[in-house]
């Protein structure tokens, strides 16, 4: 899942960066209204976490400019505690969630993951494609209840693909998802992560979930 970070305290900025990365998540940061406006815009954002108080275009501003357009991925906005005011133009301009600042990292990850699997339409954070399971908050795979021991890389992939499962899924809808803005992409690498898998999930029989179309992508099927 890809989460986009605006956040103009540096510090906090990059504490929230580096936290959701240990969590697995593929991060985006940006510092200022109009760099979150473009990356909203520009990459295919699960979720966004918004401060408020930003430099060149407010949090208010860069929302409402999102939903103006169509964008509908999940924003949780940071405000500050004696601000109530800023929690209902937030959500009028149609933000989903809200936290005050100072803040838990933990109670804001798990207000993310609450976020995403609303947006999936589940009422768990699991993912269930017959025998194969996959849990988004324990990022734990089973194939009939055996765990299957997944890369960072490779996890991300299985998890789009199920997220998407059934739907044509292309190289690069994979690679716009797996890595963040600022890493180098080489298209071709998913096949590698996408074999890997495949074999992975061949030990226990259920590679064959997996499907390649050929000049199209994958395609997540159950049988």
């Amino acid at each position: 899942m890809r989460v986009l970070i605006v956040e103009d305290e540096s510090t906090l900025r990059l504490q929230l960066k580096e936290r959701f990365e240990a969590e697995g998540y593929v991060v985006d940061a940006a510092a200022d209204g109009e760099e979150a406006l473009y990356f909203g815009r520009e990459y295919p954002i699960d979720l966004a976490i918004v401060d408020l108080g930003l430099p060149k275009l407010s949090g208010i501003e860069v929302i409402t400019a999102w939903r103006k357009e169509q964008r509908s991925f999940p924003v949780l906005i940071l405000t500050a505690k004696a601000r109530w005011q800023e929690k209902v133009e937030g959500l009028e301009a149609g933000a989903d969630d809200y936290l005050v600042k100072p803040f838990h990292i933990e109670e804001l990850i798990a207000r993310t993951k609450a976020l995403l699997r609303r947006a999936a339409g589940r009422s768990d954070s699991r993912i269930i494609c017959g025998e194969l399971q996959l849990d988004i908050s324990s990022q734990r795979v089973t194939v009939a209840g055996n765990p299957v021991e997944l890369t960072a890389y490779e996890y991300r992939v299985l998890e789009y693909l199920m997220l998407h499962a059934g739907e044509v899924v292309s190289k690069s809808d994979l690679t716009e998802h797996i890595y963040a803005e600022d890493q180098d992409r080489d298209s071709n690498v998913i096949e590698v992560f996408v074999g890997r898998l495949r074999k992975k999930l061949d030990a226990f029989g259920a590679g064959r979930f997996i499907a390649t179309l050929r000049n199209r992508g994958y395609r997540l099927t159950v049988e």
